[in-house]
């Protein structure tokens, strides 16, 4: 006979993997948008480079991330099977409903805020290491500050450089550039996202475990699951993402080849630093905030800030909005199991 607990296990391990899929699909404009506004790629090319390079960053990156999700946001005696799916639903739905409208929110925020609203839930606000989201905040809001100050400062530059070219010649030589650092982003998106639900698969099978009895010794991110989020956010990726490609590749500032290339190389480097250093940092708030950079260096109107402002109130209710979906998810399979 089935054991109904695995059979439960494996469902959650789908769901995990469909919303890394939808990560992939969400933030696939992330990836693209820039390649895509400034014509270097086609979109259906840029969908294959950008989910190469989710793939790839498999091999790349320490597993530092999914460390601090499994460990570090919410305690492992709250993290059971039914908070884990409910967060995983509130994250989902709250992608959707952005989706739908067309909002570049963080697929991360909507994560970990699905999580803990779930396990609090459970057993209250006793549920969060504190600790651990401090450096999960102010990454929230120093990330979209950060890219935007190198995309500045890199944009400014690169004007000075090449004040005496011809812009053609500027153009021709920033559209090869800008295949380089679309790779980079995507590669940078892969390694920070992918890792966050490899954190919460890692958390779902220590909880598994110590339900069924045994004593695992240590929350545990196997190559099996780093193999299978890697795929499903590359998958998520070739599937596009088009209503949001809009909103960052011409809603925000029109970009030429030479401005995507600063804003996906700011934005990359910021990401590789905060995987490096075990930050689940937003991809979106990152190229987003690149981009409002770039744009800001030819005069601060060619930044559509009510377009930008939209963007943002849509980032300060991710984490709240998604965990209210989760928790009311959590009670009602609560009560479903009491039934």
């Amino acid at each position: 006979m089935v054991d109904p607990m695995f059979t439960l296990l494996v469902v959650i391990i789908v769901v995990a993997l469909v919303f890394d899929f939808f990560n992939g699909f969400h933030d696939a404009a992330n990836s693209i948008a820039t390649v895509v506004s400034t014509r270097v790629l086609s979109p259906g090319l840029a969908v294959v480079w950008a989910a190469f390079f989710n793939f790839v960053a498999a091999f790349v990156f320490p597993l530092k991330v999914a460390t601090t999700i499994g460990k570090g946001l919410v305690r492992a005696e709250a993290a059971t099977e039914y908070v884990i799916l409910a967060g995983l639903v509130g994250a989902i739905v709250w992608d959707i409903v952005t989706w739908y409208f067309g909002l570049p929110t963080s697929s991360s925020h909507a994560l970990i805020g699905g999580y803990a609203g779930a396990a609090i839930a459970k057993v209250g606000f006793e549920a969060i290491l504190y600790k651990g989201w401090t450096k999960t905040v102010v990454s929230m809001f120093a990330s979209p500050v950060l890219g935007l100050a190198l995309g500045f400062g890199m944009m400014t530059l690169l004007y000075w450089l090449f004040r005496d070219a011809f812009p053609h010649r500027v153009d021709r030589y920033f559209r090869k550039l800008q295949l380089v650092s679309a790779g980079l982003y995507s590669l940078g998106h892969g390694g920070n996202d992918a890792q966050k639900t490899m954190g919460i698969i890692a958390i779902l099978i220590y909880s598994y475990q110590r339900s069924k009895g045994q004593a695992p010794a240590d929350i545990h991110v196997a190559m099996w699951m780093v193999l299978a989020c890697h795929a499903a956010i590359a998958l998520g990726t070739l599937s596009g993402g088009w209503r949001i490609v809009k909103t960052m590749g011409s809603k925000i500032t029109k970009l030429k080849p030479v401005g995507g290339f600063c804003a996906e190389t700011a934005a990359a480097l910021t990401l590789f630093a905060n995987s490096y250093l075990g930050i689940p940092v937003s991809t979106t708030h990152t190229i987003t905030g690149a981009i409002m950079g770039v744009g800001a260096t030819q005069r601060l109107s060619a930044v559509r800030w009510g377009v930008a402002t939209r963007i943002v109130w849509a980032w300060v209710f991710t984490i709240p909005c998604s965990a209210l979906v989760a928790a009311l998810c959590y009670w009602f399979l609560e009560a479903l199991v009491k039934l």
